[in-house]
């Protein structure tokens, strides 16, 4: 696929970059000056060396045309991936066609090019060789699935006493013992080899105390918790798209087996969670053929953004397989036919009325759902009270924001591309209200990140 007649945009450059600080950075290396023997090619890759504080410059070269998002390899020492070299490079590649002219690429760069290629090659083989014979022993597999089965029966058994231990004590002594009763109790869920159960108690952890009404959200996450508990321990009884959901949510793992599906795939939104060891990526798709709805997440250590990077307003071709699970969005990315590039598409939106409706009908499949991902056609952002609300601009329903989205810089970014005008937003709705992660304007014009 030819890249230099599909330029990206500098908004979807820096949705690249894995912090703030990088961002800040590779802004002030989009220009030419620090550049030299820049160049690019019709495959998708760009290259240039970068003047620094020494006296050889870095060598910097971006892969683009890789379906998975960009791939990048510079010299300098930052431990930042991507570097803030390779996101100027991009930068200086996205102001236009004469920024960066087509040529060879230069000896190092195309030595790190055919390594890609060799090892994608390789990777290719082995996935259609499949397992090699006697590589996985499945009766050890099924005897190690059991006794795991057992230990997250025993943890389940478990949780289900301390929770009727507190409520018969009452809920007030949940505030009275502080963090360190749902700190032990995670612990032993994590001994259980049960960390979907070991998350959830550490977030009851968080709600005595939190607020006015906080006995009666204990109480709800309580009862989901238990709710999950027993789901677990009658698994047997349940439909077979339920145990599954049931699986997942208490932290079993599982593969993508669902049949490949292959579509137009839009990305609607990308960002980031971290805590001290993890940076969780979440990435949302929408296929154009199939009107269905994707998650991939993608994961990096601490301090190191995730692999997987595909910026909001581009469209991929490719084919996804869904985990197990009733109603579960969870995709992994399968082969892809063609290198991201940027769409005017949108997705089709719904009513405020609508969005409410079908994470009702989703709860049916997932109770513990906090929310799903909804396109809202024609809303209009308003100040309601202290906080802020999506009105119909067609009708008289609204939806509230959800508290964490007031604190976020999107939110007034979405209420200047409004102007009071109606606008298409995409985000997650759920029992908390609607989280906003990426918006249009009415009519025409590129989506604009929120998050």
């Amino acid at each position: 696929m030819t890249q230099q007649g599909v330029r990206w945009t500098a908004d979807q450059v820096l949705a690249l970059a894995p912090d703030d600080s990088s961002r800040k950075a590779g802004s002030k290396l989009g220009a030419a000056g620090p550049w030299s023997e820049a160049g690019s090619s019709d495959e998708g890759t760009v290259w240039g060396l970068c003047r620094g504080s020494g006296g050889k410059p870095y060598q910097t070269v971006v892969d683009i045309a890789d379906a998975a998002g960009p791939a990048y390899k510079c010299s300098c020492p930052s431990r930042k991936f991507p570097c803030k070299h390779a996101i100027g490079l991009l930068l200086l590649w996205a102001g236009g066609p004469g920024a960066v002219p087509t040529a060879e690429p230069p000896g190092w760069a195309e030595q790190w090019l055919e390594g890609r290629r060799k090892r994608a090659e390789s990777k290719r083989g082995e996935a259609a060789a499949g397992p090699s014979a006697g590589s996985a022993d499945p009766e050890a597999a099924r005897r190690r699935a059991e006794r795991r089965a057992e230990r997250v029966t025993a943890g389940a058994t478990e949780l289900e006493q301390r929770l009727s231990d507190l409520l018969r004590a009452g809920l007030a002594t949940a505030g009275e013992r502080g963090y360190g009763l749902w700190e032990e109790t995670a612990a032993r869920m994590v001994d259980a080899q049960a960390p979907g159960l070991a998350a959830r108690a550490r977030e009851l952890g968080a709600i005595p105390d939190s607020g006015p009404g906080w006995p009666v959200r204990l109480l709800e996450e309580c009862a989901l918790l238990h709710l999950l508990d027993q789901g677990w321990l009658r698994r047997d009884r349940l439909p077979a798209g339920l145990a599954a959901t049931v699986r997942s949510r208490i932290g079993l793992p599982a593969s993508a087996d669902g049949p490949p599906v292959r579509d137009t795939w839009l990305v609607l939104a990308q960002y980031d969670t971290a805590d001290a060891k993890l940076t969780t990526r979440r990435i949302w798709l929408h296929g154009v053929g199939s009107g269905r709805d994707a998650l991939l997440l993608s994961y990096g250590a601490a301090g190191r953004s995730p692999e997987l990077a595909l910026p909001v307003g581009l469209a991929l071709e490719a084919e996804l397989s869904a985990y197990p699970g009733a109603g579960q969005p969870r995709a992994a990315l399968g082969e892809q036919f063609a290198a991201p590039a940027p769409t005017s598409v949108r997705p089709p939106g719904r009513t405020p009325r609508e969005a409410v409706a079908r994470y009702g009908e989703a709860l049916r499949d997932d109770p513990w759902l906090d929310a799903v991902p909804v396109t809202l056609e024609r809303v209009i952002p308003a100040p309601d009270g202290d906080s802020w609300q999506l009105a119909d601009a067609d009708g008289d329903t609204a939806l509230p924001l959800a508290p964490a989205a007031l604190s976020r810089p999107g939110l007034w970014r979405l209420a200047a591309l409004s102007g009071g005008a109606p606008v298409t937003v995409f985000g997650e709705c759920g029992h908390r209200g609607f989280t906003p992660l990426t918006a249009w304007p009415e009519k025409t014009g590129e989506a604009v990140a929120l998050c």
